[in-house]
């Protein structure tokens, strides 16, 4: 089988690659990333001579039917997106093209050149927020969709496109919507990695408002196993919800980094909290359990231990990030090819 992962080269991507190597060898994968700031083709080196890399914009018409043209793939899992919220309320113009047109160009390829199935990769962003003296209350398939922030609507409106397409064209087509992540090769502008990298510097650790926003935490590799098993057994024009039932409140995440990294929490320094910021996120997986028998196998405890250990045992990886120097990789790697 041919499967073609956008966004191959950022956080979630690039680790179900791993996964789709690990599990399923004998696939053909093809990853298809614009190697924007997130993408870091770096990320991929022990791995391209078993890959097909091709460096594209999925807005780009006439470059993904060439792709599609020349490696005629049969699933096609869409990770490629803007997804950063600080970034969307600086610049929602950006967000608007990528996610919801980029996800419209991937389709109309998909439906031109016949695919076994497409798979959005959502977030439960899309839910808006709970609060937080309800914690019984969880977001469900069936929960309405009510955006906060110019990111989550645009995924919102993705999602609603996808549907559109299973039940206009008829397009095999599913969604999954996850918790946050966290994990090796997330880009450092995150809460986790971030706290990481500025603790190990000593540098402040910035909080927004007094920390007390809450998130349901799943550990990546997690993540790509729940893809998979939607792909294997998933039915179609099904949304999946996928949570790890680890919350955490913000201020407790990064108080945790310190004392795993023997830093003094005098280093959190709160800042004024983000517009629109919501209170808290919570799944209910119970669909993905009934129906595929997922279960998160990673608790939070050992997940995050294993991520400080990654970050702090692959250091030349996140410093090349942040200092820019790993956007010229590509360069590097193709230069002669």
């Amino acid at each position: 089988m041919t499967v073609i992962v956008t966004g191959g080269a950022g956080f979630i991507g690039s680790n179900f690659i791993f996964y789709l190597l690990k599990n399923h060898p004998d696939h053909k994968i093809v990853c298809l990333d614009k190697l924007t700031y997130a993408g870091n083709l770096s990320t991929l080196s022990s791995v391209l001579d078993r890959i097909v890399f091709e460096k594209a914009d999925i807005c780009d018409r006439k470059e993904v039917e060439r792709i599609f043209e020349e490696q005629k793939p049969d699933v096609l899992v869409n990770f490629a997106a803007e997804s950063h919220v600080d970034r969307s309320i600086e610049d929602p113009e950006l967000f608007l093209k990528t996610n919801i047109i980029g996800t419209s160009v991937l389709m109309d390829a998909c439906r031109k050149y016949g695919i076994k199935r497409f798979h959005q990769v959502g977030t439960d962003e899309v839910y808006g927020d709970l609060p937080l003296d309800r914690p019984d209350l969880f977001f469900t398939e069936e929960t309405p969709l009510h955006t906060s922030s110019p990111y989550s609507s645009s995924k919102a409106a993705a999602d609603l496109l996808v549907m559109a397409y299973h039940r206009t064209y008829g397009l095999p087509v599913s969604i999954s919507r996850c918790s946050n992540n966290y994990g090796p090769y997330q880009f450092p502008e995150k809460l986790i990695p971030l706290m990481i990298a500025n603790a190990l510097a000593d540098k402040a650790l910035p909080v927004y408002g007094e920390g007390l926003n809450v998130r349901d935490w799943l550990y990546v590799e997690d993540h790509c196993k729940a893809i998979d098993l939607i792909l294997q057994k998933g039915r179609v024009g099904e949304v999946y919800n996928i949570g790890g039932h680890n919350e955490m409140r913000n201020i407790d995440i990064v108080k945790l980094i310190c004392k795993e990294l023997g830093k003094p929490e005098s280093l959190i320094t709160f800042v004024k909290d983000r517009q629109g910021h919501d209170m808290r996120y919570a799944i209910d997986p119970r669909k993905i359990h009934s129906e595929l028998g997922w279960l998160p196998e990673t608790r939070f405890e050992d997940g995050i231990k294993k991520t400080i250990k990654w970050y702090l045992d692959n250091k030349e990886w996140w410093q090349e990030i942040v200092s820019g120097e790993y956007q010229s990789y590509y360069e590097r790697m193709y230069a002669k090819r």
